[in-house]
């Protein structure tokens, strides 16, 4: 049981190593979805799995076996690596719940204060100018949801430039990227394995931007400058912005460049090996949690008197 809990706690450490394959291999929007699911499924199944560890050692010690009315001793590992493991798995839980609390209340003041901010200047239609000489450009999801963009980074581009950056956040806003990046800050709080999967999914919300971006353009050279000007117009600046806010200046421009000045990738294959690789981690992931824990439920049934031994 012990064995098969571990599963789901060491397969995200190998999740990064299939990521760039993913990202390289599959067209940008099917990279997002595979990467962001693969996230979400290991990042559940290692607390899931931590906190069955956590159950099987508390067992262990007489007033939580009083609860659960165990008449038995409980057999599913030895006591001291059950102890052990439990001890670990009780840190990990409280530092992941730590982290995901001061993250949670750091993005929502931060995102407040992006919508208060938006609110108090003049919008036309979903664009939302903010006069300040820092440049500066994303997508504030909402009700509305607007594209806010400042007078620096409105005089940083041409008018050309400008046109294809509003496609670009355009696309962050009618892809719903924002629920994406979330999902991938959470995953990354639950595992630390999972850190590397937050900025390959934040990569391919923005290739998948700049994709569409240049669909609506019809330029992909006019995207890619317009994405390579905007980076360095905010090189030097500061935001206050949430970090799940997608933006244009997000992620490793260059690579971003690069991929738009080249041809558009023709995928053959919806899922390429990494990927079927990155999916099979997942339900390794799955297959792991649910075994342990029906064993773990198996044993406590034992100790309980309510089934038998084998």
């Amino acid at each position: 049981m012990i064995a098969l809990l571990l599963i789901p706690v060491l397969l995200p450490f190998c999740a990064p190593l299939l990521a760039r394959p993913t990202t390289r291999h599959l067209a940008p929007a099917a990279a997002l979805w595979t990467l962001t699911l693969t996230a979400l499924v290991l990042a559940s199944c290692s607390v899931a799995a931590l906190g069955a560890l956590l159950l099987s050692g508390s067992l262990r010690l007489p007033p939580v076996a009083g609860l659960a009315e165990l008449i038995h001793p409980l057999h599913a590992a030895p006591n001291v690596i059950a102890l052990a493991l439990a001890a670990l798995s009780s840190g990990a839980l409280a530092v992941s719940v730590w982290a995901l609390i001061r993250s949670a209340a750091r993005q929502i003041s931060a995102f407040r204060g992006a919508a208060m901010q938006a609110d108090a200047q003049h919008t036309a239609g979903d664009l939302c100018i903010i006069d300040t000489p820092r440049p500066d450009a994303y997508a504030l999801p909402g009700r509305p949801s607007r594209i806010v963009v400042t007078t620096g980074m409105l005089r940083s581009l041409s008018a050309p430039e400008r046109e294809a950056l509003f496609a670009h956040e355009r696309a962050h806003l009618s892809g719903r990227h924002h629920y994406f990046l979330a999902a991938a800050e959470l995953a990354a709080h639950c595992h630390p394995g999972l850190r590397p999967l937050r900025t390959a999914i934040q990569l391919a919300a923005e290739r998948a931007a700049d994709e569409t971006a240049a669909d609506k353009t019809g330029n992909r050279r006019l995207t890619a400058q317009a994405i390579g000007h905007a980076a360095l117009a905010t090189r030097a600046s500061l935001t206050n912005r949430p970090t799940v806010t997608p933006a244009a200046t997000s992620g490793p421009v260059p690579q971003r460049v690069a991929a738009l000045l080249s041809a558009p990738a023709r995928h053959r294959h919806s899922i390429a090996l990494a990927s079927a690789a990155l999916l099979l981690t997942a339900c390794g992931s799955l297959l792991g949690a649910g075994a342990g824990a029906i064993s773990l439920h198996q044993s406590v049934e034992i100790a309980q008197g309510e089934a038998s031994g084998p």
